[in-house]
Order: C-alpha cells, then structure tokens, then sequence
C-alpha cells in the first residue's frame, strides 16, 4: 500500500492507497477506509521500443551507400532513463561499477509488472540517482555514466 500526504484548502489528508483489483481500488483517507470503484477498465501500457535511424550517407552518383545498422552507445557518458513510471524495487549497481550492453541495473515494477532495466551501452556507473522503492516518473534519469 503506497501512502501519500495531500492538503488540500488548508486541510491535510493521509491517504493510503492500495492495489487495483478488479477495477477496484481500497483507498484509507486519516483512517477511514474506502472501496473505490473505477468507472473504466485500466489496461496494462504497452512498451514500444523507437529507434532513429539516420538516413544512410549518399555513394558516389548520388545512390544511398551499404546500409550499416547502427551502433549501441558505447561509453563516453551519457545517462539511462526511466521508460515507464513506476517503483524501484532493486538496484543491482553502485556508482563505480562497470557495466556491458544488456546488462540489469535495476528492477522496477509498473502496473503490478516488474520490468529490468538493462543498460544500453558498455561503460561506467557514475551516479545512481535512484534508491530501493523511489517512485519514478517516464523519463527521469535513473543512472549516469562516466
């Protein structure tokens, strides 16, 4: 159950909210509890990987050149951030480790899902900029990279 403090027109409220269950949600406002039902059904979000791709140099005579698939980020600095918001529920890395392509840095959970979070290039952990159960948002920085 995640707690949060709201005031609101000068007054202040704990509210505890619980899991969804059925398009129903048990919600304690300063310790009177609530069944909360959603007037529409909650679908998981769906992950879509997107790439850029440049478009491929021109040859000689004006043809597109070898198409060359382009590379994972390889070093050089750089940070990891959240796709999806959610809760931190493990770090697997500290500031100084080494880290390949692929590898999990993190364990965060986002519609009753955990998810890793791999890193996306070879390098060095210079900063972990989230702890065990941080509630992160989309694309909040999580790691930075030397």
């Amino acid at each position: 159950m995640k707690t949060y403090n709201f005031k609101i027109y000068g007054n202040k409220y704990a509210v505890e909210v619980g899991e969804l269950d059925d398009n129903t949600i048990d919600v304690n406002v300063n310790g009177t509890p609530y069944k909360v039902e959603l007037d529409m059904e909650l679908k998981p979000k769906t992950i879509t990987p997107v790439v850029k791709v440049a478009a491929p140099p021109k040859a000689e005579g004006g043809a597109p050149a070898q198409k060359v698939a382009p590379a994972a980020p390889t070093g050089g600095g750089g940070t990891l951030n959240s796709p999806l918001p959610g809760t931190v529920l493990d770090v697997f890395v500290k500031p100084g480790d080494a880290v390949k392509v692929g590898q999990r840095l993190l364990l965060l959970e986002a519609m009753k899902m955990e998810n890793n979070i791999d890193a996306d290039r070879d390098g060095v952990v210079k900063e972990v900029k989230v702890n065990k159960s941080d509630a992160v948002m989309e694309g909040q920085v999580l790691v930075v990279f030397e």
